[in-house]
């Protein structure tokens, strides 16, 4: 990619990766030159999702014989992996010069650098991914249909929220929680889909009750879910295949049932964050960013209403250097999980030179991280300052792709001084890098209150109720 791709140093430069460099750097650097050369050509890219919904994405690239069309390769291959992961899709329409489309097509194919992209996309939208090489014009049309779920407070309700080192739950009435637990639990290496039906139902049980009745549940949850249905999940990745089809897939319907079918929603834990961003901050145009044991994110759009795309950012690239780290499940480099999570934090361990022992899991590298934090060690702050650094270009990035009025930073690297740091230094780069987009977008944590149960609660109003069954 080096080769091709044109490399920008950051102003704002992480203390502790030298050879960050940002993907967004790089993307505008790469439009600045197609615009001069005067040979640019328009590139359409669509991306079929479920239940017909077409999402679309106009650029320019180098007409493919002028000086400079040995980038477009690069270009468009962090391009598409980004919108395959922000917007999601089984069928991508590649509208432009057919060299780029054949190229993309070679890439995604059994085989391809990004055979694994494909694969987890066939399985999502259960069809089988397919690239289709066009002419700009005849890719269609977009076709959207986001919905307004979420802010429904009346009534008796359950909000789950299903973390990877924590589940947490909440008995809300009226809108207020009245009962709160936070209970530690490791999912993924469970084998028995079991297990994760019966940890379920105990929270949804405590929390039950809490209440005279339960008029409805909202679950928030990492991974991809698609009517209720669990079509990928990391929570899930110890239970083998068959019993994750057969049992997995249609966890949440058994658990519906088991609660006599009142309405129950569940949403990636993503959307739930920019809900309830929403929610507090009474505005829409929200990107919720958590920083936890992998990067979750969810977009609330300029109309107040959930898109269904992926917003599956921690598959998305945002570093463009060729020795940035490689995503552990797609073996891709330069993926926001290697950048704002706990890995992101267990990575940078060494650089900063701290005296953690690495065999730990990374829930209890953070744990030790952030006990250096509060005994004043400078560096461990530098492994803040890093990831705020991380976090600036990523927001920057994640701007080209959503329409933004406010940015939503949670997640259990962000609890403490940490989290302050780490804000400080994105909106740095920010005002130094992009200071119409500082302008623009606010750059918030929540308080600690709403970043323990903020997200059960917002996960509660999930559902809508039929009139007649609040009671």
């Amino acid at each position: 990619m080096a080769s091709t791709f044109m490399l920008i140093p950051p102003k704002v430069v992480p203390p502790l990766d030298e050879h960050f460099s940002p993907l967004v750097l790089a993307n505008q650097a790469y439009l600045r030159s197609v615009e001069a050369s005067r040979h640019g050509v328009p590139l359409v890219i669509g991306l079929e999702a479920g239940a017909g919904q077409l999402s679309r994405y106009e650029t320019k690239v180098f007409a493919p014989d002028a000086q400079g069309a040995d980038a477009n390769a690069a270009y468009v291959e962090r391009l598409v992996k980004s919108l395959l992961w922000f917007y999601g899709g089984w069928k991508l329409y590649i509208g432009g010069p057919r060299e780029i489309g054949e190229s993309i097509a070679a890439t995604y194919a059994p085989g391809g650098a990004r055979a694994f992209d494909a694969d987890v996309m066939g399985r999502v939208y259960e069809k089988p991914f397919t690239v289709v090489a066009c002419a700009a014009a005849d890719v269609p049309s977009a076709k959207l249909a986001p919905s307004k779920v979420g802010g429904h407070l009346e009534g008796c309700r359950i909000g789950f929220d299903a973390g990877a080192s924590d589940r947490k739950v909440a008995a809300v009435i009226e809108g207020e929680a009245v009962y709160s637990e936070e209970v530690v639990w490791d999912p993924r290496p469970q084998t028995d889909a079991q297990y994760h039906f019966d940890e379920i139902m105990t929270a949804m049980r405590t929390a039950a009750a809490h209440m005279p009745r339960v008029d409805a549940i909202g679950v928030s949850s990492a991974g991809i879910f698609v009517n209720n249905r669990v079509m990928i999940a990391s929570l899930f990745r110890g239970v083998p295949a068959e019993q994750f089809e057969t049992r997995v897939k249609n966890l949440f319907l058994e658990i519906q049932q088991a609660w006599n079918g009142i309405p129950l929603e569940v949403v990636n834990d993503g959307d739930v964050t920019a809900l309830a961003g929403a929610m507090s901050l009474d505005d829409t145009g929200v990107i919720g960013v958590a920083l936890g044991s992998s990067e979750a994110g969810g977009y609330v759009n300029l109309d107040g209403a959930i898109t269904g795309w992926l917003n599956e950012l921690a598959f998305g690239p945002i570093d463009a250097s060729p020795n940035a780290p490689a995503d552990e499940w797609s073996g891709d480099i330069g993926c926001g999980v290697q950048y704002l999570s706990q890995q992101a934090v267990a990575r940078l361990i060494p650089a900063a030179d701290l005296p953690v022992d690495r065999t730990l899991g990374f829930p209890e590298q953070l744990k030790a991280v952030q006990q250096f934090m509060g005994e004043g060690e400078a560096r461990a702050a530098l492994i803040y300052e890093t990831i705020g650094v991380y976090l600036g270009y990523a927001l920057a990035h994640y701007a080209d792709f959503y329409q933004l009025k406010h940015a939503l930073i949670l997640g259990r690297v962000t609890s403490g001084e940490g989290g302050n740091i780490i804000l400080n230094k994105a909106r740095e780069v920010l005002q130094v890098e992009f200071p119409a987009l500082a302008a623009q977008v606010s750059v918030n944590l929540p308080d600690e209150s709403n970043r323990r149960v903020g997200q059960a609660i917002a996960a509660a109003s999930l559902p809508e109720l039929a009139k007649e069954k609040v009671q």
